[in-house]
């Protein structure tokens, strides 16, 4: 790749911006790279309603300088209580972008979410009805599942044997991890997936270093090497199948590193230059403006950004910790660490 490099405006399509206090520090970090950002609705309590939707938007909105442009697209997250007259109501309202769904237990938060696919069918098919995407947490929630495996299992389980039949349901696995979940999204004509920062950049040895490293535990784990590779292979790969999610995730540094800590990483302030360094690593700098800034929008139906951002090849140290307030911080991905790339602001 060249030492500098401009790219349209990139959009997030996978982003926790958690609620109050940290909604309000974390939100600055994505609005002053993203044009746009596909917010997540596993808040507790969820967002499952057109009301939770709004009320959640402009909550976002509020913490917004006023100069500032960025749009979060609204999700709602798919229980078993849901009915397709629902889904009509969320297709009608333009304010719901996608439907997320998240196997009970299988994430954070995601205790609300479906244990029973055979009962979301009717659900499924009328958002295949409507047009309305389905963004998927691909990972089975069976007590005995190894924890490496359980997103290729889902992928068979679930997505292969039931999902893939509804026909013109379109799905996004989100941060795929494995192998796997690359062949099935290149297989699958109305498949695609976002990849994040840390599946491209780290594999599962990341977990231990230094020790054990809480703070590089995140849901989908990070996998063997052998499946990084394959993502780095895919994102070669001239297709608009790919796009970006960095599945930034914060959680305060206590509830981290404790006897139960919490799955999520917070990239939002390097997001970028990690997908820069993974790019580059791969020899796919032809890709990388399409997979950041194109193929997201494609999908979802949304005007090309027309804004521009330039990435320079420079390094500097990841903060150890980003201080929230007197008594809350967060320990970011590759923290204290050397990062290859920043954005030019």
């Amino acid at each position: 790749m060249k030492n500098e490099i401009t790219i349209i405006q990139p959009d997030d399509f996978h982003l926790h911006l958690r609620d109050g206090e940290m909604l309000k520090f974390v939100l600055p970090y994505s609005a002053k790279i993203f044009k746009r950002a596909m917010i997540m609705p596993n808040l507790n309590p969820p967002v499952i309603t057109l009301d939770d939707a709004q009320n959640y938007k402009n909550r976002i909105l509020g913490y917004l300088p006023k100069d500032c442009d960025f749009e979060p697209l609204m999700t709602i997250y798919l229980t078993e209580n849901h009915s397709p007259a629902d889904i009509e109501k969320f297709a009608e309202s333009g304010l719901i972008t996608a439907v997320k769904l998240y196997p009970s237990n299988a994430t954070t938060n995601s205790h609300f979410g479906v244990g029973n696919f055979d009962k979301i069918i009717p659900v499924l098919e009328k958002m295949a009805e409507v047009n309305l995407p389905l963004s998927i947490h691909g990972e089975i929630a069976e007590a005995g599942v190894d924890a490496f495996d359980k997103e290729k299992i889902f992928v068979d389980k679930i997505l292969d044997k039931k999902l893939r039949k509804i026909k013109n349901l379109r799905i996004v696995l989100e941060h795929i991890t494995t192998k796997e979940s690359v062949d099935f999204v290149f297989e699958n004509e109305n498949t695609v997936a976002t990849i994040t920062p840390q599946h491209l950049v780290m594999n599962r040895n990341a977990i231990f270093d230094g020790g054990i490293n809480p703070h590089n535990y995140c849901l989908p784990i990070l996998k063997h090497e052998r499946h990084r590779q394959a993502l780095l292979e895919a994102i070669k790969r001239p297709s608009n199948k790919l796009f970006l999610g960095t599945d930034s995730a914060p959680h305060p540094k206590h509830a981290k590193e404790n006897s139960c800590g919490c799955a999520g990483i917070f990239s939002a302030f390097a997001a970028l230059p990690l997908y820069a360094e993974a790019f580059e690593e791969a020899g796919a700098s032809d890709n990388f403006e399409n997979f950041c800034s194109k193929n997201g929008a494609e999908f979802y139906g949304l005007p090309q950004n027309t804004g521009k951002i330039t990435l320079v090849r420079e390094n500097w140290t990841a903060p150890n910790e980003f201080l929230v307030n007197e008594t809350t911080s967060i320990v970011p991905i590759r923290a204290g660490k050397n990062i290859a790339w920043s954005v030019k602001l």
